[in-house]
């Protein structure tokens, strides 16, 4: 019997199954009946646990497999005909190869489980924007996390109808052994097979995986944009909303902002921040000439070490049911820990992200601290639990986006906040972004990692015509969002952070935003647009004397060295990078020779 009404789906399904050979297959159709009936399975089977359902109802707890906590890059690859294609920042795998190396893993795998086809929807089901996405997979645990990150089941089958359009999304857990690991993206065939892993980030494929890789693919084919940026609104008492997008690489704060509460001296000005999304924008051009961005997603993936009241109680209520917790400390109770949280952990009773017994003050052989929760555990909640989300999330159009912001972690090179003379200048200012390491990161700390657009690991192509693509997205707008570069990083020689940051950001957006409305002049320097100091509200907000004129300096000889660096790494895309990203890059070495070695 046919499993839904979409011949080609059902071939294709039957096809994998012949393949992976579970024992039986069985249809997500979104009821909270089957969501019960899969786990309480899960919770039997040890896969998911249910936690103190007093504190924290409808919760759930998971560990991952100790080799298995965090997405794999050097194991995830774009699989094009054409190795150009898949451009110097990717890795590449012939198509035919790539289905052959997984299909040796895959076939078997599902011996004595059950295969779940998950229908699935980024973006409002129906939607001129969204896409649809079929996941096949043998994980009662990505089931659940999907069930919160998309629109799932009968009502996107019976959108997709018998003729329609879907991404084919394969996972396996395999035996999660990381030799035997690969994340596989085959834009050509709008596909993605993922086997090995039980992690998140790369078995929940309706995110990074399709979201942007494949959605960045056919994005420019189809003249719109696929983006890893938080999409927050600023309200204002007169009622009138205004959108930014925001691009920020790791460790930069992006789910802090897209969720921030307003500073104390602000609030008298009545403003009110909506959460549209955290993570990924989709952007279209609209009739009107504007720029219109949807969130894909329904859920958040966030990170829970380091969240806590202070930086983001957004976040922090947004979890508080309905949500599966990876990998933290499990508390006796039943309740959740983790590093930098809110309250004290339990001094005893305690089990580590391993299941090892744990308490606070526990060190190794070497005397190292052992944390509780990995660096990397997470929380899966739905985007309509957080207090801030916005009620335009469901809107088939999305909202318009007034104002698009680049940001990096930089100690002493770019200012709190500058603007681009042009959209062609913003392109190039997105393509140039960069983060110092640090000490969470693999690699050398301080060491500079250029993360374009921090689309670095998630352009699902060569990055020279994305850089091309947002050129000829500009020339079709009516109407440019103004793009502006941030940096809340910024120290002082102690190594301290000049600008306090977190909902003071707002500060910063109220800029930006009456930028947007050219509402305030702005001084102009070799690099683009910075603020006359008078035009930043600092109510209630006291920094040390000087720390608003040093987060604000220009030294031009530390920016011919990042000059330098950029040209180093224009050059790793040969001919492909588009001459207008070059004639920037002279048109600020220019600027730069002009100002001299003077610092303003």
């Amino acid at each position: 019997m046919a499993l839904t009404k979409n011949p080609q789906l059902n071939q294709w399904i039957d096809e994998m199954a012949q393949m992976c050979q579970p024992d039986k297959i069985i249809l997500i159709d979104g009821s909270e009946a089957q969501k019960k009936q899969l786990t309480d399975e899960a919770c039997a089977t040890g896969e998911v646990a249910r936690l103190n359902q007093e504190k924290l109802p409808g919760c759930l707890y998971h560990r991952t497999a100790q080799n298995d906590v965090a997405r794999v890059e050097h194991l995830t690859y774009i699989c094009t005909t054409l190795k150009e294609d898949a451009g110097p920042t990717n890795n590449w795998m012939a198509p035919q190869e790539g289905y052959r190396r997984a299909a040796e893993i895959f076939r078997g795998s599902m011996k004595g489980r059950t295969m779940y086809v998950i229908p699935f929807s980024m973006g409002p089901v129906g939607s001129p924007f969204s896409k649809i996405g079929v996941e096949l997979t043998d994980s009662i645990y990505v089931v659940l996390n999907m069930l919160i990150m998309t629109r799932a089941g009968q009502e996107v089958l019976d959108t997709l109808g018998a003729g329609g359009a879907f991404t084919k999304c394969l996972h396996g857990k395999a035996e999660r052994d990381v030799n035997k690991r690969l994340i596989l993206h085959f834009p050509e065939d709008n596909a993605i097979w993922s086997v090995g892993s039980g992690y998140g980030g790369n078995v929940l494929l309706g995110k990074k995986c399709l979201a942007l890789r494949i959605a960045s693919y056919i994005a420019r084919q189809e003249m719109w944009l696929a983006e890893h940026m938080l999409i927050l609104g600023i309200e204002e008492p007169s009622g009138r909303i205004d959108y930014i997008a925001a691009a920020f690489p790791s460790a930069c704060g992006k789910t802090n902002l897209a969720m921030m509460v307003p500073p104390e001296g602000l609030k008298v000005k009545g403003y009110r921040i909506w959460t549209v999304g955290d993570d990924i924008a989709w952007m279209r051009i609209d009739t009107d000439g504007k720029l219109w961005a949807i969130n894909p997603e329904t859920g958040f993936f966030g990170v829970a070490p380091g969240t806590n009241s202070r930086t983001n109680p957004n976040a922090l209520a947004t979890t508080q049911k309905n949500t599966i917790f990876t990998n933290v400390v499990l508390n006796p109770d039943g309740t959740v820990w983790w590093e930098d949280g809110e309250g004290e952990p339990a001094a005893a009773g305690a089990l580590d992200w391993k299941g090892n017994p744990w308490k606070p003050g526990l060190t190794d052989e070497q005397g190292k601290p052992v944390k509780g929760a990995h660096p990397n555990s997470r929380f899966t909640a739905p985007i309509e639990q957080c207090p801030s989300h916005s009620f335009r999330l469901d809107h088939h159009h999305g909202v318009n986006i007034s104002a698009i912001v680049f940001g990096g972690r930089r100690a002493h090179l770019a200012p709190l906040v500058y603007q681009a003379f042009s959209w062609s200048h913003g392109v190039y200012m997105g393509a140039t972004m960069a983060s110092e390491r640090t000490a969470a990161q693999y690699g050398k700390q301080g060491e500079v990692r250029r993360d374009p657009m921090a689309m670095l690991p998630f352009c699902g192509y060569n990055m020279a015509d994305y850089f091309e693509h947002w050129l000829r997205m500009g020339v079709r707008m009516r109407w440019q969002p103004k793009i502006f570069h941030v940096n809340w990083f910024r120290q002082d020689e102690d190594g301290n952070f000049l600008w306090p940051g977190y909902g003071e950001n707002l500060r910063i957006l109220e800029w930006i935003l009456a930028r947007s409305r050219n509402d305030l002049q702005a001084v102009k320097t070799a690099i683009g647009f910075v603020p006359r100091l008078k035009d930043i509200d600092m109510t209630d907000l006291a920094l040390p004397p000087g720390a608003m004129e040093s987060l604000f300096e220009i030294d031009p000889q530390a920016w011919r060295q990042e000059m330098a660096s950029v040209a180093e790494f224009f050059e790793t895309f040969g001919d492909r990078l588009p001459l207008e990203l070059w004639a920037q890059h002279e048109a600020l070495e220019r600027r730069l020779e002009e100002l001299g070695d003077s610092r303003t």
